[in-house]
Formats: structure tokens, sequence, C-alpha cells
């Protein structure tokens, strides 16, 4: 069972933590299991709105499944301990992923772990942290950014989309629209985040049938699925089934599909594997049509 280990710093924002701990924790009771533990240096931590936590002391042994997130904190106050900047660079050596909320990136920053990445913070201190470590590469005004297992979000609620970005990484897009429709949360942001899934951009309509369409192709992302399977599964026809899903999403089922195979590609591609080991994954039937995809949207992902 995958671990998600919040590592506490005083004063720390309540939703902050709470935003992503109930994403994993959700998506554990809908069948994605995941344990949570808190750490910190003393077993209580106040947090900025008055609340007091309760910690562990000791770090809990960590493997390459596991996740570490680092809550933001109101400052001034005491920084990470040097024991836990140790914890987050040899969890992320080992291969495992490390995210922050807000000024959660300043202890990823101490860590040495925002050295030449790319990453993000509240836009409050967003030119602070670009000042403090000259070597990361601070892009302002997006809601989350991933590079090379290093997750880093702008603060507050946006915590909870990048939780949600991870759960759709893990565990796939049928499983992050699960936990967003259960938390009751806005499953579309904006445009800003250059991470953010297909299933969040383009699930924010109100239309039942449609919302069926996207969970059959989300579940059979990898699968050929003709628009007369979709239509079955809809109780509707064909032509209706394209008019409405058009409507809904401003998209035609298959560009959807599409979609949803090109980010979970571009996932296995970050985890090493080669363009046609994540193509055939993914459900195409060679590396070609994989290579056209990245291409075309190479220019507005700023490759």
């Amino acid at each position: 069972m995958p671990r998600v280990v919040f590592l506490l710093i005083p004063q720390v924002h309540l939703l902050d933590v709470a935003g992503p701990a109930q994403v994993f924790s959700t998506a554990d009771d809908l069948g994605h299991p995941h344990t949570l533990t808190y750490v910190a240096e003393d077993d209580e931590v106040a947090t900025v709105q008055g609340l007091t936590l309760r910690a562990e002391t000791s770090w809990p042994s960590l493997t390459p499944d596991d996740l570490v997130i680092v809550p933001g904190w109101r400052g001034p106050t005491r920084p990470a301990s040097q024991q836990a900047l140790r914890h987050l660079r040899e969890h992320h050596a080992s291969g495992g992923t490390v995210a922050s909320v807000c000024a959660g990136a300043d202890a990823l920053g101490r860590a040495g772990l925002l050295d030449g990445r790319r990453c993000t913070t509240h836009h409050a201190v967003q030119d602070e942290l670009a000042r403090l470590y000259p070597r990361a590469v601070v892009v302002k005004d997006r809601l989350y950014i991933e590079d090379d297992r290093i997750v880093t979000s702008a603060g507050v609620a946006s915590g909870t989309d990048m939780a949600l970005h991870l759960i759709t990484t893990r565990h796939g897009p049928y499983a992050a629209g699960q936990v967003a429709r259960a938390m009751l949360v806005h499953t579309h942001r904006d445009g800003t985040a250059e991470q953010i899934s297909p299933l969040l951009r383009w699930r924010s309509h109100v239309d039942d049938t449609v919302h069926r369409i996207q969970d059959l192709i989300e579940v059979r992302f990898t699968e050929r699925l003709p628009l007369s399977l979709l239509a079955e599964a809809a109780g509707c026809s064909e032509r209706t089934v394209t008019r409405l899903f058009s409507q809904a999403t401003g998209l035609t089922p298959l560009a959807y599909q599409t979609a949803l195979r090109l980010e979970r590609a571009e996932h296995l591609l970050g985890r090493g594997a080669t363009v046609e080991t994540a193509a055939r994954a993914v459900g195409f039937v060679d590396a070609r049509m994989l290579r056209r995809l990245r291409a075309r949207t190479a220019p507005s992902a700023g490759r």
C-alpha cells in the first residue's frame, strides 16, 4: 500500500494539508489504497488557523512508490531540519516523488531538489523563491508543475489540483474523476497549469450522458472504442453521441481518448519508458502516431 507522508512545519496552513490529504483519503475509500502519515520535529504542530495537529516524530521506511508532501506555512518560522531535508533528498534519489504546496517549495529548495528543475509556488512568494534558489527555474502563474518527480504547486486550493494530478498519473483519469466527484470539487480550473489533466480540463460540464461516455473511455482508453460501442453504452444513436460530446467538451470522443493516451504516454516517458514502449502501452499501434502527437503539441507545452 503506497504511503503519503506529510512533513509538517510549525505554522502550517491547514488547507495546504487538508486538501491533498482529503484527495488521497477519498481515493482510499474508492479502492485506491493509501496510508497517510504525518511527521514533524515535535508531536504537536500549530497551524496558522489555530488548530493543533498531531504528528509522528520519526520517519517511516519509504519505497519509491511512496510520496512525500511538504505543505506551506506562514513565516517567519524555523525551516525544515537538516534531518528532514536529508529524508527528502534520499527519497527522491531512491526513485520516489516529492511534492510541495505553496511555501513548502522552500524546503525542496533547501534540500537542493529544485536545482535545474522547473517549479512554481504561490504568486506572493515566487520572486523570493527565485532569489533564494537561483538554480531553480521558477515558472510564474501556474497551478502546479511536475519535473523529474518533483511536483510543486501554487498553494491553498491548488494543492487539491496537484493531488488530483498525482492520482491521475498513479491510478488513471477515471480514478481522479471519481475522487473529484466524491469531493464535489470543480474538475476544471483554467488552462494555466501545463500539467492539468485532460479529465480535469473537459469534465466541467453537467451532461450526465457525456459523463457516462467519458467514464467508459477513461476505463478503456487503451482499447479500440468504436462509436457504436459508445452509443450502446449511452443508450442513444451514434450521431447523438457525437453531437452531445462536442457540445459538452468541444471534442470528438476519439479526440478525448487520444488526449488521455497522450497524457499517459508522457507520464511513462517521464518514468524512463521508450517511445515505442509507451506508445504500445497506451494503445497506439506503433510509435509513429505518438511522435506525431508530441510534435504537434510541443509548442503549446513550451518544449
